[in-house]
């Protein structure tokens, strides 16, 4: 009941805040625009948004034309906050843990935009003996996108606690090492590199399991128990506020983007593989985005089962009475979880 007097009254606000002239606008929003994102299918939408100028599009409809939005890649939801934070970029797109984390250690003034995707990930290893998570060893070495924090961390963490209780989950934290995804493969596939097991996101588990010394560990839905968002976009409130069409027209663009991976995967498939140049066909692509448990949507989907477990390890303050806490109130009408 708390968090719905909350909602209701942000989204009094927000409806306040949106209501402003073309011409208001355009004199207060500027046409640049700056968008980060981690490599992986999980960033799908942004890259047919970038392919499709859809955000440019959205915004000129909703008056703001000449928006010119600049993208850019990094590896690491880590160094990403760090460039939010600094003001190099207006939005970051990670994994929903580093969201919360700002969430909480800005006490509200960073929030989820809107939820982005969510796929199987999986964890993956050359070495032959490890069968269970109980059978990583000191000499193993996990690689993870940001150590601790990331969603794969996280997982890691949960995965740790159903198999030894509660309290277990930083048990392998020692052996974890922060490397991009790319990075990560490039590790995997080579023998002699320390880094023998990776907690893979596609497509790159699909390249990594095509190697006959590599093989699957466990799963995202062994450990959830099910599919959930995993990627999220989020910015500042006060960018939030500063630039309402620029965040309507991203979303917007969010929804067009959904849509269009839903109606033609293929199409969509084909457009990742020409702006990554990745080494995947793109069967195997179009595979990976309809698998069982593959989500592309602006709406959330069991994001409070990590808000709830970072709470209760202690890596966000507060604990959020549902998820329209720490997502912008443009979202809330939707039933999110």
């Amino acid at each position: 009941m708390v968090c719905s007097h909350r909602i209701l009254s942000a989204v009094a606000l927000a409806t306040v805040t949106v209501i402003v002239t073309a011409a208001d606008t355009q004199a207060a929003e500027a046409p640049e625009f700056r968008i980060v994102r981690q490599p992986g299918i999980v960033y799908l939408q942004e890259l047919l948004m970038e392919d499709g100028k859809l955000v440019e599009k959205h915004a000129a409809a909703l008056g703001l034309p000449n928006v010119h939005v600049n993208w850019s890649v990094i590896n690491g939801g880590g160094t990403i906050s760090d460039t939010l934070l600094s003001g190099t970029v207006d939005v970051a797109t990670t994994g929903l843990s580093i969201m919360l984390l700002l969430w909480s250690r800005t006490n509200g003034r960073v929030k989820s935009i809107a939820a982005i995707a969510g796929l199987p990930h999986i964890l993956v290893t050359r070495n032959s003996e490890i069968r269970s998570i109980k059978d990583f060893g000191s000499g193993d070495r996990i690689a993870l996108p940001t150590v601790r924090v990331s969603m794969q961390a996280i997982m890691l963490g949960m995965a740790l606690e159903q198999a030894y209780g509660s309290g277990a989950h930083n048990r392998l934290d020692n052996i974890q090492v922060q490397l991009g995804h790319p990075d990560a493969v490039a590790a995997i596939l080579n023998p002699m590199h320390e880094i023998n097991s990776h907690f893979s996101i596609p497509p790159y588990y699909e390249m990594e399991l095509k190697a006959s010394n590599v093989h699957a560990v466990m799963t995202s839905i062994d450990i959830l128990g099910g599919p959930a968002t995993i990627t999220n976009a989020w910015a500042s409130q006060k960018f939030v506020e500063d630039n309402p069409i620029k965040v309507k027209a991203f979303i917007a663009a969010l929804d067009e983007s959904s849509e269009l991976i839903t109606q033609d995967p293929r199409r969509a498939a084909a457009a990742y593989l020409r702006m990554t140049k990745e080494k995947i066909s793109i069967e195997e692509l179009n595979a990976l985005i309809t698998q069982p448990g593959a989500i592309f949507s602006t709406t959330p989907q069991r994001s409070m089962v990590f808000a709830d477990f970072m709470h209760r390890i202690g890596l966000i303050q507060r604990k959020p009475a549902c998820w329209k806490e720490y997502f912008y109130p443009l979202i809330h009408e939707r039933k999110g979880s």
